[in-house]
């Protein structure tokens, strides 16, 4: 039984957690589509060490995991906060002119 260290919940059985991709810096806002369309979709398949978002399910607790790709080893995990310490706030988007 493979066990995650839930900075939350402490340890638990890792069935309970779901991957949420590598921790990436987000493109600038107004970059183009292409752009966006990597960030979302594309993977860097890292073989060493890397820094994932992991989600505890039944408590809905997002954290951020550092694993070895090489060994499947979880060498630390952590609270989102201590990485991301500011908010990003995204303008809403016009609403399109109404037609007369």
């Amino acid at each position: 039984m493979k066990i995650m260290p839930c900075p939350l919940n402490g340890e638990r059985n890792i069935s309970e957690f779901a991957y949420g991709g590598e921790v990436l810096d987000l493109p600038a806002p107004d970059c183009d589509d292409e752009t966006w369309i990597d960030f979302v979709y594309l993977e860097n398949n890292t073989a060493g060490v890397v820094r994932e978002w992991w989600y505890h399910t039944p408590t809905a607790y997002w954290f951020i995991a550092e694993r070895d790709t090489r060994t499947d080893e979880i060498l630390k995990t952590y609270p989102a906060n201590e990485v991301f310490k500011d908010r990003v706030d995204f303008a809403a988007p016009e609403a399109p002119a109404a037609k007369e």
